[in-house]
């Protein structure tokens, strides 16, 4: 399983499970012939969690403290693993900007695989 499906399996919380064939095809079919999903609130699981933890983590804004969150290893080279995964067009030796448009990318992945997200997340 890649590490865009443990991301997406991990904040459904157990309630759904994606299979990595299904994210790649969701992410390569055209938005107007896409299934309707059944939603699952994210943002209310991912806010418990944070609620919970030790440490604080906003992962609203950072893709580090989302993997954090949701137990995962967010170190530069599990991202740039992912970046790949994704096929990041930018140079992962900036990994700010790799950073911010990971985070872009999961959360609409997430929200295309049924996770219900604010809208601000998805802009």
């Amino acid at each position: 399983m890649g590490l865009l499906a443990t991301i997406i399996n991990k904040v459904f919380g157990g309630k759904k499970e994606v299979a990595a064939s299904e994210i790649a095809a969701t992410a390569e079919a055209p938005a107007a012939a896409a299934a309707p999903v059944e939603e699952i609130d994210v943002t209310a699981y991912l806010n418990d969690l944070s609620s919970k933890s030790k440490e604080k983590l906003d992962w609203k804004v950072s893709i580090v403290d989302l993997m954090k969150l949701v137990g995962m290893d967010s170190s530069l080279a599990a991202r740039k693993e992912l970046a790949k995964e994704l096929n990041y067009p930018g140079d992962t030796a900036d990994s700010a900007k790799m950073n911010i448009w990971l985070h872009k990318q999961v959360l609409q992945q997430i929200a295309k695989n049924g996770g219900k997200l604010p809208s601000d997340l998805l802009a």
